[in-house]
């Protein structure tokens, strides 16, 4: 659908960008599970599964946009997913730039899932005190039903050893959870806190 998209708006680069965005989420599907069916976070999946093939298209399309001026939101959020791929070659995630990244997206593109994201970078590339600030301070009544925000809030609880706000966390999480590898992944997450305090 995007390469048709490309054809009616050849000059367009957020359609490269949002080109880009797709194939990098494309070239990791098969690494979003192991064999059992189990659900793997982005950064814990193993690389060797990703599709090389697709992401150095990705990269080609991501390129091609920079080069047109001017930064859209799909380009900006296929830089983060870029930067996520480099791990491929590097070993390691600039958690740094990904946060810089979201910084930039935030300004320019405000959106629930974006606060969320820039969150969840800052707290690894900083400390999760500083992803807990930034969580803390979107508004209560816009993550009722977001289960991004109370997953990533249980992760960071409870590296910070708030067991009870984690084990809140995890259980609004759990709830708002319909596919059900993630609510089970979610499970054994906050199950580890029990084990914890036995």
């Amino acid at each position: 659908m995007g390469k048709l998209l490309l054809q009616f708006a050849p000059r367009e680069p957020e359609v490269y960008g949002l080109l880009a965005l797709m194939l990098h989420c494309e070239a990791r599907r098969e690494a979003r599970h192991d064999d059992e069916g189990n659900y793997i976070p982005l950064s814990e999946q193993d690389c060797a599964r990703w599709d090389q093939r697709l992401i150095m298209e990705a990269e080609r399309y991501l390129h091609t946009a920079s080069q047109a001026g001017g930064i859209g939101r799909f380009q900006l959020m296929a830089a983060i997913q870029s930067v996520h791929a480099q791990r491929l070659w590097t070993g390691r995630i600039e958690w740094a730039a990904i946060a810089q990244l979201y910084e930039g997206l935030v300004r320019k593109y405000p959106a629930l899932g974006a606060y969320v994201g820039r969150a969840a970078a800052v707290a690894e590339a900083f400390g999760p005190e500083h992803g807990i600030a930034l969580l803390e301070a979107i508004p209560s009544e816009d993550v009722v039903n977001c289960q991004p925000y109370w997953a990533l809030s249980g992760h960071l609880y409870k590296q910070m050893n708030r067991q009870e706000d984690a084990r809140s966390a995890y259980s609004r999480a759990i709830g708002l959870s319909s596919d059900v590898p993630v609510r089970q992944f979610l499970s054994r997450k906050a199950a580890e806190i029990e084990m914890r305090q036995r």
